[in-house]
């Protein structure tokens, strides 16, 4: 059980692996085989300590952001709830991490939905859920294990797939899909994004006047924005809690190096997206080829952020004013007042904007960012009840996926018993059965008129 923990609770070695495997199964040389596995591993691990960087940035400003504008409420957390799962379900945790993977796998080799979801920690959250929810309707032993493995590999694939085609609008290809737990709100906001955008607008192509053209520089434009808004929410909170965060230091200064270590936080995920791509996709073809033809890699939302760097800061800023507009809000309901986690709105915020961008230019990022931002808050305060029945006292999952199989899981059990929950697997499986067939007839018709256009020509 340790082992299989400390497996997925380390992501690297998973995407060193698949590239080990796939580099292998092309017969590439041994010297070969060696480079290519350590730099997709040191490649992911400079993008996930960036993301540590930008964490811990963002932690330092959430009590002041609090402070500063007078909220109070639930801040989403997923490692909260992981805390008190792992002690409850550590072993049946285990088990339907490494048999829903399997089962990932299979449905990825058998099925037209090609998807393997490589993003571990994303898993272990998943399989946390899934184990106190199903615990709760009465699976228990193998049947729980059994159950939350199918649909923990159900989730796995529909996910990434419902996103995809957002994702190729940015990527133009799919050698890589989306490995992050907020399908949802990756495929509705790009599509509000669509309905009301321009995408002949791109937030890459902002004009400015010459003398502000540094702005054109990312990394100039980021630390700018975030150097403001740190500075302005320090200021305004208790001098008490900002004197408790900065150690004693100048309130100002610290703000300021916040900022900065933000940015440099920012750079570093940019950097370690590139060099982990540039190994791990031509890898992944051998894995194609030779064990699940046609697979796609699902890898975590950073790998995103350089296709388009402002979006990335526009549908973070325009998330986080969409989450606070449903937290202002949720007091006039019988909802529980959730307070908008800046961690989530951030990561999931920025992938949203690079999303909307591609479909809708700037307006359509702004817009599907606000819609990002009130949604991710809104689906944990639905969510936080049911956890609360489980016994998750004031913490609840902070990204859409979790919040939606959560609430469906819930809810059918609660009808309809085991009975209901077999049923939703069985719905799952038509699902797989029926995609793959209309894919396969679209492949059959494009292939047929493919083959028209070049006997005309």
């Amino acid at each position: 059980m340790n082992f299989i923990f400390s497996f997925f609770n380390q992501p690297a070695i998973i995407i060193g692996l698949i590239a080990f495997i796939g580099l292998i199964t092309l017969h590439k040389p041994v010297e070969k085989v060696l480079t290519g596995t350590f730099k997709t591993v040191i490649g992911f691990v400079i993008l996930s300590q960036g993301g540590n960087i930008i964490s811990s940035a963002l932690n330092n400003l959430s009590p002041a952001f609090e402070s500063a504008f007078h909220v109070q409420g639930v801040i989403p957390s997923n490692e909260a709830v992981i805390g008190t799962a792992q002690k409850l379900f550590g072993p049946e945790m285990a088990l339907i991490m490494a048999f829903g993977f399997l089962c990932n796998i299979l449905i990825a080799r058998f099925t037209k939905f090609k998807y393997i979801f490589l993003s571990g920690h994303h898993i272990l959250f998943m399989s946390a859920l899934l184990s106190a929810v199903l615990s709760t309707l009465g699976f228990k032993g193998t049947e729980l294990v059994i159950v939350g493995s199918l649909l923990l590999g159900a989730v796995m694939t529909l996910s990434p797939a419902v996103t995809q085609p957002f994702y190729r609008k940015v990527t133009g290809n799919d050698n890589v899909a989306m490995g992050h737990f907020n399908g949802i709100s990756y495929c509705l906001s790009p599509m509000i994004s669509k309905l009301v955008g321009n995408k002949e607008h791109s937030t890459e192509s902002i004009k400015v006047p010459k003398r502000l053209s540094f702005f054109k520089d990312n990394t100039i434009s980021t630390v700018l924005v975030m150097l403001i808004l740190y500075v302005v929410t320090y200021v305004m909170a208790k001098q008490s809690v900002v004197l408790k965060l900065s150690g004693g230091d100048n309130i100002v200064m610290f703000a300021i190096m916040q900022a900065i270590i933000f940015t440099a936080g920012f750079v570093i995920v940019l950097q370690g997206v590139r060099m982990m791509l540039a190994e791990i996709v031509p890898a992944f073809k051998g894995i194609s080829e030779k064990i699940v033809p046609d697979a796609t890699p699902a890898l975590d939302v950073p790998v995103l952020f350089p296709y388009a760097p402002n979006a990335v800061l526009i549908g973070f800023i325009s998330s986080t004013v969409g989450g606070l507009i449903v937290f202002a809000l949720l007091p006039f309901t019988s909802l529980p007042i959730i307070i908008p986690g800046l961690i989530n709105l951030f990561f999931v915020g920025a992938g949203v904007g690079v999303l909307s961008n591609a479909v809708g230019g700037i307006r359509g990022t702004i817009i599907g960012g606000l819609f990002n931002g009130a949604l991710i808050t809104f689906l944990p305060a639905l969510m936080l009840p049911v956890l609360g029945k489980l016994g998750f006292a004031n913490s609840t999952f902070g990204d859409a996926d979790f919040a939606v199989v959560g609430i469906v899981v819930g809810h059918i059990g609660e009808s309809f018993g085991k009975i209901g929950v077999y049923a939703l697997i069985g719905i799952l499986a038509l699902i797989f059965i029926i995609g793959s067939v209309i894919k396969t007839k679209r492949m059959a018709i494009k292939a047929s008129s493919e083959k028209n256009i070049e006997t005309a020509e």
